[in-house]
Protein backbone atom coordinates (compact mmCIF):
# COMPACT_ATOMS: atom_id res chain seq x y z
CA UNK A 1 0.00 0.00 0.00
CA UNK A 2 2.79 2.55 0.71
CA UNK A 3 3.62 5.15 3.25
CA UNK A 4 1.95 8.36 3.41
CA UNK A 5 3.20 11.14 0.91
CA UNK A 6 3.51 14.76 2.25
CA UNK A 7 0.37 15.84 0.60
CA UNK A 8 -1.34 13.49 2.10
CA UNK A 9 0.09 14.30 5.46
CA UNK A 10 -1.13 18.02 4.92
CA UNK A 11 -4.40 17.07 4.20
CA UNK A 12 -4.42 15.10 7.13
CA UNK A 13 -3.21 17.75 9.63
CA UNK A 14 -5.43 19.96 8.06
CA UNK A 15 -8.54 18.27 8.24
CA UNK A 16 -7.57 17.41 11.99
CA UNK A 17 -6.58 21.54 12.31
CA UNK A 18 -10.05 21.83 10.82
CA UNK A 19 -12.08 19.95 12.64
CA UNK A 20 -11.03 20.46 15.62
CA UNK A 21 -11.35 24.67 15.30
CA UNK A 22 -14.87 24.07 14.13
CA UNK A 23 -15.61 21.85 17.15
CA UNK A 24 -14.20 23.85 19.95
CA UNK A 25 -15.54 27.41 18.58
CA UNK A 26 -19.22 25.97 17.99
CA UNK A 27 -18.46 24.22 21.33
CA UNK A 28 -20.18 27.34 23.74
CA UNK A 29 -22.91 28.02 21.36
CA UNK A 30 -23.75 24.79 20.97
CA UNK A 31 -24.22 24.35 25.05
CA UNK A 32 -26.50 27.68 24.86
CA UNK A 33 -28.55 26.68 22.18
CA UNK A 34 -29.21 23.04 23.87
CA UNK A 35 -30.13 24.41 27.11
CA UNK A 36 -32.61 27.07 25.81
CA UNK A 37 -34.02 24.37 23.50
CA UNK A 38 -33.77 21.97 26.94
CA UNK A 39 -35.17 24.09 29.78
CA UNK A 40 -36.42 27.61 27.50
CA UNK A 41 -40.23 28.17 27.32
CA UNK A 42 -40.94 31.33 24.77
CA UNK A 43 -42.75 31.62 21.64
CA UNK A 44 -40.79 30.41 18.08
CA UNK A 45 -39.07 27.87 20.03
CA UNK A 46 -40.17 25.24 17.72
CA UNK A 47 -39.03 27.75 14.75
CA UNK A 48 -35.71 27.56 16.28
CA UNK A 49 -35.58 23.99 16.77
CA UNK A 50 -35.96 23.81 12.76
CA UNK A 51 -33.35 26.59 12.18
CA UNK A 52 -31.15 24.59 14.01
CA UNK A 53 -31.15 21.02 12.95
CA UNK A 54 -31.77 22.24 9.17
CA UNK A 55 -28.01 21.45 7.94
CA UNK A 56 -28.98 18.14 8.42
CA UNK A 57 -31.92 17.87 6.31
CA UNK A 58 -30.53 20.63 3.70
CA UNK A 59 -28.47 19.08 0.57
CA UNK A 60 -24.49 19.87 2.33
CA UNK A 61 -24.04 21.89 -1.61
CA UNK A 62 -27.37 24.27 -1.01
CA UNK A 63 -25.59 24.79 2.48
CA UNK A 64 -21.84 25.50 1.29
CA UNK A 65 -23.22 27.72 -1.62
CA UNK A 66 -25.47 29.80 1.46
CA UNK A 67 -21.91 30.24 3.58
CA UNK A 68 -20.72 32.18 0.21
CA UNK A 69 -23.66 33.67 -0.33
CA UNK A 70 -23.57 34.84 3.09
CA UNK A 71 -19.60 34.93 3.72
CA UNK A 72 -18.13 34.99 0.02
CA UNK A 73 -16.09 38.49 -0.21
CA UNK A 74 -18.55 40.04 -1.84
CA UNK A 75 -21.21 39.35 0.34
CA UNK A 76 -22.36 41.50 2.95
CA UNK A 77 -20.93 39.52 5.95
CA UNK A 78 -18.10 38.51 4.42
CA UNK A 79 -17.04 41.99 2.67
CA UNK A 80 -18.12 43.65 6.07
CA UNK A 81 -15.87 41.25 8.08
CA UNK A 82 -12.32 42.21 5.27
CA UNK A 83 -13.53 45.89 5.28
CA UNK A 84 -13.09 46.41 9.12
CA UNK A 85 -11.20 43.14 10.60
CA UNK A 86 -9.65 41.73 7.51
CA UNK A 87 -11.39 38.21 8.02
CA UNK A 88 -11.66 36.14 4.57
CA UNK A 89 -13.76 33.21 4.99
CA UNK A 90 -13.95 31.96 1.50
CA UNK A 91 -11.47 29.95 -0.25
CA UNK A 92 -9.28 29.72 3.55
CA UNK A 93 -9.20 27.17 5.92
CA UNK A 94 -10.94 29.54 8.22
CA UNK A 95 -13.98 28.74 5.74
CA UNK A 96 -13.84 25.36 5.88
CA UNK A 97 -13.74 25.57 9.17
CA UNK A 98 -16.95 27.29 9.27
CA UNK A 99 -18.67 25.37 6.83
CA UNK A 100 -17.91 22.04 9.56
CA UNK A 101 -19.31 23.46 12.34
CA UNK A 102 -22.48 24.34 10.84
CA UNK A 103 -22.68 20.97 9.51
CA UNK A 104 -21.61 19.30 12.62
CA UNK A 105 -23.65 21.78 14.86
CA UNK A 106 -26.95 20.41 14.71
CA UNK A 107 -25.49 16.76 15.69
CA UNK A 108 -23.73 18.43 19.24
CA UNK A 109 -26.81 20.62 20.27
CA UNK A 110 -29.26 17.11 19.70
CA UNK A 111 -26.47 15.27 21.93
CA UNK A 112 -26.10 18.16 24.59
CA UNK A 113 -30.04 18.86 24.74
CA UNK A 114 -30.99 15.52 25.18
CA UNK A 115 -29.04 15.35 28.11
CA UNK A 116 -29.56 18.28 29.75
CA UNK A 117 -33.44 17.21 29.33
CA UNK A 118 -32.39 13.69 31.46
CA UNK A 119 -31.03 15.82 34.30
CA UNK A 120 -33.37 16.05 37.08
CA UNK A 121 -34.78 19.44 37.36
CA UNK A 122 -35.61 19.35 41.29
CA UNK A 123 -31.60 19.40 41.66
CA UNK A 124 -31.62 22.83 40.13
CA UNK A 125 -34.66 23.91 41.63
CA UNK A 126 -33.02 23.08 45.02
CA UNK A 127 -29.43 24.63 44.49
CA UNK A 128 -31.80 27.76 43.46
CA UNK A 129 -33.97 27.66 46.52
CA UNK A 130 -30.77 27.33 48.48
CA UNK A 131 -30.15 30.97 46.94
CA UNK A 132 -27.88 30.40 43.54
CA UNK A 133 -27.88 32.37 40.57
CA UNK A 134 -28.99 30.48 37.19
CA UNK A 135 -25.52 30.82 35.94
CA UNK A 136 -23.96 29.45 39.14
CA UNK A 137 -26.59 26.44 39.26
CA UNK A 138 -25.56 25.46 35.48
CA UNK A 139 -21.75 25.40 35.80
CA UNK A 140 -22.27 23.56 39.16
CA UNK A 141 -25.06 21.67 38.94
CA UNK A 142 -26.64 21.24 35.45
CA UNK A 143 -23.14 20.95 33.03
CA UNK A 144 -21.41 18.30 35.45
CA UNK A 145 -24.36 16.37 35.12
CA UNK A 146 -24.72 17.19 31.38
CA UNK A 147 -20.88 16.39 31.11
CA UNK A 148 -21.77 13.08 29.13
CA UNK A 149 -23.77 14.83 26.48
CA UNK A 150 -21.42 17.45 26.24
CA UNK A 151 -18.52 14.97 25.41
CA UNK A 152 -20.98 12.63 22.63
CA UNK A 153 -21.97 16.24 21.26
CA UNK A 154 -18.40 17.62 20.47
CA UNK A 155 -17.00 13.70 19.34
CA UNK A 156 -20.18 13.98 16.82
CA UNK A 157 -19.16 17.54 15.46
CA UNK A 158 -15.16 16.43 15.44
CA UNK A 159 -16.38 13.27 13.41
CA UNK A 160 -18.62 14.95 11.33
CA UNK A 161 -15.98 17.84 10.54
CA UNK A 162 -14.20 15.32 9.38
CA UNK A 163 -15.71 13.72 7.25
CA UNK A 164 -17.58 17.45 6.16
CA UNK A 165 -17.36 17.63 2.17
CA UNK A 166 -20.55 18.86 0.27
CA UNK A 167 -20.47 22.16 1.72
CA UNK A 168 -16.89 22.74 2.74
CA UNK A 169 -16.05 21.93 -1.17
CA UNK A 170 -18.58 24.76 -2.68
CA UNK A 171 -17.56 27.43 0.06
CA UNK A 172 -13.75 27.32 0.14
CA UNK A 173 -12.88 24.76 -2.93
CA UNK A 174 -10.43 22.10 -2.86
CA UNK A 175 -6.92 24.72 -2.59
CA UNK A 176 -4.01 22.31 -1.70
CA UNK A 177 -2.14 22.96 1.72
CA UNK A 178 -5.34 25.09 2.25
CA UNK A 179 -8.22 23.97 1.98
CA UNK A 180 -7.76 20.59 0.59
CA UNK A 181 -9.00 18.23 3.70
CA UNK A 182 -8.81 14.29 3.67
CA UNK A 183 -12.33 14.47 2.01
CA UNK A 184 -11.88 16.50 -0.57
CA UNK A 185 -8.29 15.46 -1.32
CA UNK A 186 -9.83 11.62 -1.84
CA UNK A 187 -12.38 12.99 -4.29
CA UNK A 188 -9.80 14.07 -6.29
CA UNK A 189 -7.46 11.03 -5.77
CA UNK A 190 -10.36 8.62 -7.42
CA UNK A 191 -10.48 10.99 -10.22
CA UNK A 192 -7.15 10.82 -11.34
CA UNK A 193 -6.06 7.38 -12.96
CA UNK A 194 -3.31 5.27 -11.00
CA UNK A 195 -4.33 7.08 -7.38
CA UNK A 196 -6.57 4.74 -6.48
CA UNK A 197 -4.08 3.65 -3.27
CA UNK A 198 -3.26 7.29 -2.27
CA UNK A 199 -7.11 7.42 -1.62
CA UNK A 200 -7.73 4.18 0.06
CA UNK A 201 -4.86 5.26 2.67
CA UNK A 202 -6.54 8.57 3.20
CA UNK A 203 -9.85 6.57 3.77
CA UNK A 204 -8.23 4.47 6.20
CA UNK A 205 -6.71 7.05 8.18
CA UNK A 206 -10.34 8.34 8.19
CA UNK A 207 -11.45 5.50 9.76
CA UNK A 208 -8.91 5.04 12.49
CA UNK A 209 -8.93 9.23 13.49
CA UNK A 210 -12.79 8.47 14.15
CA UNK A 211 -12.70 5.24 15.27
CA UNK A 212 -10.25 6.50 17.87
CA UNK A 213 -12.17 9.88 18.83
CA UNK A 214 -15.54 7.98 19.84
CA UNK A 215 -13.38 5.32 21.60
CA UNK A 216 -12.19 8.32 23.93
CA UNK A 217 -15.14 9.48 24.04
CA UNK A 218 -16.58 6.69 25.18
CA UNK A 219 -13.93 6.10 27.93
CA UNK A 220 -14.22 9.85 28.74
CA UNK A 221 -18.06 9.55 29.43
CA UNK A 222 -17.95 6.15 31.63
CA UNK A 223 -15.27 8.05 33.29
CA UNK A 224 -17.47 11.50 34.08
CA UNK A 225 -20.49 8.75 34.82
CA UNK A 226 -18.83 7.12 37.65
CA UNK A 227 -17.37 10.89 38.76
CA UNK A 228 -20.89 11.85 39.22
CA UNK A 229 -22.07 8.39 41.28
CA UNK A 230 -19.21 8.95 43.89
CA UNK A 231 -20.27 12.71 44.10
CA UNK A 232 -23.73 11.58 44.55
Amino acid sequence: MGTLTADEWVAIQLSLKVAGVATLASLPLGIAVALLLARGRFPGKTVLDGLVHLPLVLPPVVTGYMLLLTFGRRAPVGSFLESNFGIVLSFRWTGAALACAVMGFPLMVRAIRLTIEAVDARLEQAASTLGAPPLWVFATVTLPLALPGVIAGAVLCFAKALGEFGATITFVSSIPGETRTIPAAIYGYTQVPGAEMAALRLSLVAVVISLAALVASELMARRSDRRGVRVE
